[in-house]
């Protein structure tokens, strides 16, 4: 059975985000720019729903638990004219954890796990931050999420998460994904075995 169409959205900017710090579960909110982001993807919903004739009301919403997507789905949401609230959370659209890595920079994990380090260079996919998760096993969790759709649905979640779908979805591979920069502010449409960017 085909999946439905995936209208994905990565929370906007944080102040982690700014700083290039790796946040994975902590919850660290929006910044002023986040905010606009948000905002601007909700406006990118509202001209696809009219090109494709669709009213949002029709479509499953549904975010990462975290307080950065949680915001940023209320955001676009509003943007549709829809009630802030009248969405889901789903714990398998988390952030890849990152362990003892959450809240350094590159530079940082390099400096206090230079092995670790030097192997997740060569298999970024495989390879887990100290304490964290692979995104391999990341990729499990979001084609249950998948499999479990059953409508078209806007989801509002963060980065890792959308590398691990593009993987699980079969529209990249782990080589190409793991460095892949997804944009914030910008909607990605998963439909029939394709990806679609609108910013």
């Amino acid at each position: 059975m085909p999946i439905p169409t995936i209208y994905y959205i990565r929370h906007g900017e944080t102040a982690w985000n700014a700083a290039g710090r790796f946040q994975g579960s902590q919850d660290i909110p929006l910044n002023d720019l986040g905010r606009e982001q948000a905002a601007h993807a909700g406006e990118i919903l509202v001209d696809l729903f009219a090109r494709d004739e669709r009213r949002a009301s029709s479509l499953a919403f549904v975010a990462s638990p975290l307080e950065r997507a949680r915001h940023t789905m209320e955001l676009v949401r509003g943007e549709l004219q829809l009630p802030p609230d009248g969405f889901a959370l789903d714990d398998r659209l988390r952030e890849i954890g990152y362990g003892h890595w959450e809240g350094s920079t590159l530079q940082q994990q390099q400096e206090s796990h230079p092995e670790i380090f030097a192997t997740r260079q060569i298999d970024k996919w495989g390879v887990p931050p100290p304490g964290g998760e692979s995104y391999a096993s990341v990729t499990l969790r979001m084609r249950d999420w998948c499999e479990s759709l059953k409508t078209d649905t806007v989801a509002v979640a963060h980065g890792g998460t959308a590398r691990a779908l593009m993987v699980a979805l079969d529209v990249a591979t782990p080589a190409t994904a793991a460095d892949l920069t997804i944009e914030q502010g910008a909607v990605y449409v998963f439909r029939d075995g394709k990806i679609a960017k609108y910013s």
